[in-house]
């Protein structure tokens, strides 16, 4: 009877548990799920100022998520943030303005051929998009090694008392995660922006050190020819054979 009064409470209160622990899954990849959940939720966790930290000594203003918050609210740092269309469309403005607006000008001054011109133009423009993107890259950077290492450096009060602090499980998962799906795939497209913007430049130079410095390889032959065969030179190497003319003597 005691046995009878005691298994339907067990039955009860392990039933539910089995079935939820047991419950399949709807989503057929839970690896993704779980990335973006996380995500999500550390995402919202710093957006609305709640910290997982319980004592953090670190200024909010230095702790590496809020520097994540201010550099992706920033200009132009959050341009490397957006989608790749925003992105390309924001660096093309930019290079075309500062082509228009002070390249060409400064270019007319210098040469009058008109390809110079345009060359000189653009790769103003380049040049001034190429250090946008370098600073975009140094922030970016910058924040990334703050995020994904275990200690944070800070200053209390002043250059003069820097102090370091350990950070704690679920700080460091939290910061590495934001550095590892947030950060990183930002830097590599400003790497790989950087490559071409470099590969652009130098073609631009070299064309132009081609265009201002014109060479006839059919002039530049008989010009090497007549200055190495000539009766000067020969006599100089060969003084017995010009020993009866009377021009050398």
């Amino acid at each position: 009877m005691a046995a009878a009064s005691f298994v339907p409470p067990l039955t009860h209160s392990l039933l539910p548990c089995k079935a939820a622990f047991f419950s399949p899954n709807p989503n057929p990849n839970p690896g993704k799920t779980n990335r973006i959940t996380l995500i999500r939720a550390s995402s919202s966790s710093f957006r609305n100022g709640s910290t997982p930290e319980t004592e953090c000594p670190v200024p909010p203003e230095q702790q590496p998520v809020n520097e994540y918050q201010a550099l992706s609210d920033s200009f132009p740092f959050s341009w490397a943030a957006e989608d790749l269309v925003a992105y390309c469309s924001r660096l093309a403005i930019t290079g075309a303005s500062f082509s228009l607006l002070v390249g060409l000008p400064v270019a007319s001054f210098g040469t009058a051929d008109p390809r110079a011109r345009a060359l000189g133009a653009v790769s103003a423009g380049l040049l001034a998009v190429t250090l946008a993107v370098l600073r975009m890259y140094l922030g970016w950077a910058y924040v990334g090694n703050r995020l994904l290492s275990a200690t944070v450096e800070y200053e209390e009060t002043g250059w003069y008392d820097g102090q370091v602090w350990v950070k704690t499980p679920e700080v460091l998962a939290r910061d590495r995660l934001l550095g590892s799906f947030s950060v990183k795939p930002v830097l590599s497209r400003v790497k790989l922006t950087l490559v071409g913007l470099a590969m652009s430049l130098v073609m631009c130079i070299l064309l132009f050190i081609n265009i201002e410095n014109p060479k006839d390889s059919s002039e530049d032959v008989v010009q090497a020819i007549a200055g190495v065969y000539n009766d000067a030179s020969a006599k100089s190497f060969e003084p017995d054979a010009f020993c009866g003319d009377s021009d050398f003597l």
